[in-house]
């Protein structure tokens, strides 16, 4: 409209097409607002009939949600009575469960107070027995700091490794074959002399090995400390190897060996695998050193020498007694031999006293079997002396 009244105006005019525009104008607007009101009306029966359809669908929406809620106030109702039936069942069903959990309960209070009772009197037990083996290991203690005192003492040490030496060859040879602290003719007096059969030479025994110097190395930290500590190790053992060759090797009384008693397994390792070339020197001077376990093995040797020179010594006098045992088993024979005919005399004899003692029951036996006639005109002479027997005629 706007637009047409711009146009209207911009243009010069007559008074006659003015009139005539406003006119056509004025029905254009006529008509433009007929056409709304039209379209308003209709636009105002659509709403009122969407509005009526609406409520219509609201009706039914709300008629449907009570029927809905009638059914779910029933629903509410069953499940309510279904609850507290189920309720009353669970509550039984709980109490049941709780009186039987109250019984186990009770039954594994009472297992557990007694596998407890027992556990505490296995527990006494065993802190008994560890009480036990805590005094003995006190004692023990007490015995190991004994012996670490002897072994700081050289003439304790020396004393030890004495025990154990004749300890072990007390225990494997008999006492006419060894002596201890034996007096040489040189005066020397070694630690123990072993005589072999056969020989009057004696194997020589020295039980004092130089254990400071070990004692030394294994206290030992630095290189330096280290080094010195085995070179000494090297100078003690090859002097008292020295010692031992110079004091002990007298010829025609002594062996031309002797042994050097180690009296640790672990010394003597260590020894053998530190210091192989102080075991070659005294090998070279016929000085054998040897372990506790070698001593034994070296005494158990010994016993085997000395139980054959025995049984040589003693083989004519075990073959006399085999010759006597011999004799006696002879006479034995012979004995048995005789009492054998006795056995057969005698059976023969009970063969012979059996068939007598068959013949006289056979003989009784016919004596039972006769009869006897009491009538007139019969006789019957009984057989005497069992050989004949007499009828009288009829």
């Amino acid at each position: 409209m706007n637009q047409i009244a711009f146009v209207l105006l911009d243009r010069p005019v007559t008074w006659a097409q003015a009139t005539f525009g406003f006119a056509g104008l004025t029905l254009l607007l006529l008509a433009l607002a007929l056409l709304s009101s039209w379209r308003g009306g209709r636009r105002r029966e659509a709403e009122a009939a969407a509005a009526t359809e609406r409520a219509r669908e609201m009706d039914d929406k709300v008629a449907e949600m009570n029927r809905m809620q009638s059914e779910l106030t029933g629903r509410m109702q069953t499940m309510a009575e279904i609850l507290s039936t189920r309720q009353g069942d669970l509550a039984r069903l709980v109490a049941d469960r709780i009186d039987g959990l109250r019984q186990q309960v009770g039954a594994g209070l009472e297992q557990n107070v007694r596998q407890t009772t027992e556990s505490l009197g296995k527990l006494q037990e065993r802190l008994a027995v560890i009480d036990s083996a805590q005094k003995n290991l006190s004692e023990l203690t007490g015995e190991v700091v004994t012996l670490k005192d002897v072994l700081s003492n050289k003439q304790a040490r020396g004393a030890y490794g004495q025990g154990r030496m004749e300890a072990i060859v007390r225990d494997g040879l008999p006492a006419a074959f060894f002596a201890f602290q034996p007096t040489l003719s040189s005066g020397k007096r070694p630690d123990c002399l072993v005589t072999l059969p056969g020989d009057g030479r004696g194997l020589v025994i020295d039980a004092k090995f130089p254990l400071e110097s070990f004692t030394l190395l294994r206290a030992a930290r630095g290189e330096q400390e280290k080094k010195a500590a085995a070179a000494r190790v090297r100078g003690d053992v090859g002097q008292h190897v020295k010692d031992i060759a110079e004091r002990y090797f007298l010829p025609g009384e002594t062996q031309d060996m002797a042994l050097l008693f180690v009296p640790s397994e672990s010394i003597y390792a260590d020894l053998h695998e530190h210091f192989d070339d102080v075991i070659q020197k005294a090998h070279r001077q016929r000085v054998m050193i040897v372990s506790p376990s070698l001593l034994a093995l070296a005494i158990q040797l010994m016993q085997s020498l000395v139980r054959d020179a025995r049984m040589r010594e003693e083989a004519q006098v075990i073959q006399s007694e085999v010759g006597k045992l011999l004799d006696d088993v002879r006479r034995l024979g012979e004995r048995v031999d005789r009492l054998d005919n006795h056995f057969r005399q005698a059976q023969e004899d009970v063969g012979q006293i059996k068939t007598s003692a068959g013949k006289v029951t056979g003989r009784a036996e016919k004596i039972g079997a006769l009869e006897f006639d009491d009538g007139p005109g019969s006789q019957t002479t009984l057989p005497f002396a069992g050989e004949t027997r007499l009828k009288a005629a009829e």
